[in-house]
């Protein structure tokens, strides 16, 4: 079966590589934007990237210090806002499309781990 798709709580995560042009899928509970291949590729990439940063980044913080991070390629723009163990998770897609859209606290970690094993589909 070419097509997949992972969801959790708050967050979907899908691939078709029977698709012509759009092969990735992300969303949330109650919206979905269809992505290349190329940039479902970038955005498994910066999520992971992500979750690094601030994980490395919590050694450095007081516990109840919130923290900003953003990432970018060529294909689109991610920012994490919130404490290092719990963000919020934000994507603008700059290719023509321009499309937008959010993930809370409790959906991050579970889209991170789906982003983690896409390769698995």
């Amino acid at each position: 079966m070419a097509r997949q798709t992972k969801q959790g709580e708050g967050w979907q995560l899908g691939w078709d590589a029977d698709a012509e042009v759009f092969q990735g899928l992300v969303g949330g509970s109650d919206w979905a934007i269809e992505l290349t291949g190329e940039e479902l590729e970038d955005f498994c990439c910066l999520v992971v990237q992500l979750a690094e940063t601030l994980r490395q980044v919590s050694q450095e913080l007081m516990d109840e210090e919130r923290i900003s991070c953003e990432v970018e390629s060529d294909r689109l723009w991610l920012e994490a806002e919130g404490f290092p163990h719990c963000y919020s998770l934000r994507l603008i897609l700059l290719t023509g499309r321009r499309t937008e859209g959010a993930w809370s606290g409790a959906a991050v970690a579970g889209l991170t781990l789906a982003a983690q094993m896409l390769k698995v589909f």
